[in-house]
Formats: structure tokens, sequence, C-alpha cells
């Protein structure tokens, strides 16, 4: 067992509050690296690997921003939490680090110091990083709405949890302002993203969720629902989800989260941990357009086109672009085309029944399947990174 200490790397160029902070994050335990400076705390994450970056974004040398930037496009450290401790109240600098993918942002002062020690094993899960815990994570988005994103997700779901029976399959709906996959696959349960943001973090543990969340009949998977209605959403304890999300993944093998085309300041932090990205493309001329733009953002946003899986589908027709034509639009390679299914996916979703299900012979399910074992592969090469 691996029993060293969690290394957190404090950039800071204040020399106070640097000594201040080993002083107390050693005596909680924690193994603590230092940089007075930017480039050097770049140097030292990139070499040294820590668990968690503490950085101060007014640094003598380098803007903050950009520090965090460059952190989040390298791989070697676009998945370690970064929290920012700055000295300034200014909204305008705290949306901009959030927008690049800054985990938290506090603000010095006497409380800080217990709101960075209550939140490092939040972003950590400490289990998780000192066993080696944790599931693939898979997401799917769309750039625009109609692709038949959650359907696709719920699906390719049930797929990995039927043909690996040994599996452990989550599924989590993180679409706002109303979650869609709870009326595709007849969720009748009271625990939904809403609720479980609501419980302390204390009770919301990665045991918590292997025993509680439930399992849909039929389906192979479990579900954390999304929100049930608009009005729930606004009470949605945003600063929750990364906890949530991290705790799922330790306790199941491939934990699935449709976002739908909720690309936001929220769910970028989970889109760059993921293993794999999925990608749903449609085939209008307006879709790749938009295709284009997401993806040229997700890349300045240090994604790895590695872990991208772009899938067509054609949920509304034979008609459109062609497969060549989209990948020359969106400038990424189509990975596989699922054909169209007529009025199948309808049916199959207003009787709640998988597609492998209900139309177990059709060419569909079974390109579908083939998706299923493609993005399970990429997610576990991607894993072993």
């Amino acid at each position: 067992m691996n029993t060293n200490p969690i290394s957190i790397l404090v950039i800071d160029g204040d020399a106070v509050s640097r000594n201040y902070l080993t002083v107390m994050l050693r005596k909680s335990g924690y193994a603590v690296l230092l940089a007075p400076l930017g480039r050097e705390g770049l140097i030292s994450a990139w070499k040294d690997r820590p668990d968690i970056v503490v950085l101060d974004p007014e640094l003598p040398d380098v803007p903050g921003l950009e520090i965090l930037t460059r952190l989040r496009q390298d791989r070697r450290t676009s998945k370690i939490p970064v929290v920012a401790l700055s000295s300034r109240q200014d909204s305008q600098d705290k949306n901009a680090l959030l927008s690049a993918g800054c985990n938290d942002y506090l603000t010095k002062s006497s409380q800080a110091l217990s709101q960075l020690l209550e939140l490092i094993p939040r972003l950590l899960r400490e289990e998780s990083i000192i066993h080696g815990k944790r599931g693939i994570l898979e997401v799917f988005l769309s750039a625009k709405g109609g692709t038949g994103t959650s359907s696709l997700c719920a699906n390719i779901a049930m797929c990995l949890g039927h043909e690996k029976i040994e599996t452990r399959v989550a599924v989590m709906d993180l679409v706002l302002p109303i979650g869609s996959i709870a009326d595709i696959v007849g969720y009748t349960y009271k625990m939904n993203l809403v609720t479980v943001a609501k419980e302390s973090p204390v009770l919301t543990t990665a045991a918590y969720f292997k025993d509680n969340l439930p399992r849909v009949p039929n389906w192979y998977f479990h579900l954390l629902a999304g929100s049930p209605d608009p009005e729930s959403a606004n009470q949605l304890e945003v600063n929750r989800l990364d906890g949530i999300v991290n705790a799922i993944i330790e306790s199941y093998d491939y934990v699935l989260v449709d976002l739908g085309r909720g690309l936001s300041r929220i769910s970028l932090p989970i889109i760059q941990k993921a293993d794999a990205v999925v990608l749903v493309v449609g085939s209008d001329l307006s879709t790749a357009i938009l295709t284009r733009t997401v993806w040229e953002y997700l890349k300045s946003q240090g994604i790895d086109q590695k872990r991208l899986y772009p899938l067509q589908n054609r949920a509304v027709g034979l008609e459109g672009l062609t497969k060549s034509e989209l990948e020359k639009m969106t400038g990424t390679q189509i990975r596989l085309t699922l054909p169209y299914m007529s009025g199948n996916v309808t049916v199959a979703n207003n009787r709640h029944e998988p597609l492998i299900s209900k139309f177990p012979n059709d060419s569909s399910t079974f390109t579908l399947k083939e998706a299923a074992n493609q993005i399970a592969e990429l997610g576990q090469h991607s894993h072993t990174w």
C-alpha cells in the first residue's frame, strides 16, 4: 500500500503567507512543496506532480490566470485540483479563474485556513488518492440540442452494464435546468442531484453512493437523476458537484455523465477530468458549425484530442452532411456513425426500455454496442496515462 502523504504545492509570492501555510498544512499531515514564483511553481507542478495546488493569483512574475491556464493545458497537470487563495476580493478575477478551470477561490482571511483544510479532502477524496481507486469517467455533451445525447448516454451505459456484467456502472444526469434521463428510463425514486447536493459532504461519501444510489430496473446501471424542474435547479448547490462526482467515481467502475449542451464553468472541470469525452454531433449544418466552436474551446482548455470521441448520430433522418463533410467542418475525426433509427428511439423511450432490449436484432443495436465498447476502451487507455 502506498502510504506517502498527500502533497500540496503552494505557489505564493508572500513569504509570511507561504510559511504560515507550510506550518499548518504539515501539522495536518500533508507534504508541502513551495514556490515563490509562478515559473518555479509550473516547473514543480510538472516535475513533482502534487496532489493539489494552492495558488496565489498575485505573483511577482507571471499572472495567476496564466499559471492556471498552462497547468490545465498540460496533460501532466490538467486534472490536478487548483485552489486560488487570494488577498483580493475581486469578483472579476474570481470568475476568470473559475472559468479557466480553478476548482475553488478563497480569500485570505482568518477563516481561510479552516476553509482550505475542509476543502482539500473534498477535492481529493483522500481514500481514492491513497489507494488509487478511481473509476473511468465518460462525459457526454453536444453543441446543440436535439442530437439525442441523453438517450445515447443512457443506452451506452446499458450496453456497458449488460456486456460487462461484473462491473458497476453509474450514470449522472447533470443537464440543467431539467434532467432528461429519468424520463427515458422510468426512474421513480426521490433521490436526485439537487437532494444529494443539499446533504452534508460528510454523508455523501463513496460508501454512501455505493450503497444508496438507486439501480434502475432492467437498465443495468445506477442513476443519480437530474433536477426534476427549473425551480429545483435554482436551489442546486453548485459547489458540491465536484465532490459528488469524485465520490461516485470512487465507488463505480464506469461513471457516465450526461451534460447535454451544458458547456459552462460548472461542467468544464468535469470535462477536464474525464477519461473519455463523447461529443455527439448531428448531421445538420448549424450543429456542425457549433461543434467546431465547442471543440476549439475544449482544446484551449487542455482537452487532449486522444480523449475525444466524436460520435455522429443521425437522430432526425438520413439527410444532412456526410461523415467526411462533418469531419472537415468540425475539425476532428468522427469515430463512429450511428445509423438513423427511424421511430425506434421514440418507441423505446416511451416504454422506458433500452434499445438493445426492445430491438435486439436491429443493425443500429449492434452499432450502439460497438460505440459502447470503443468508448470504454478509450476511457481505459486514457485512465492509464
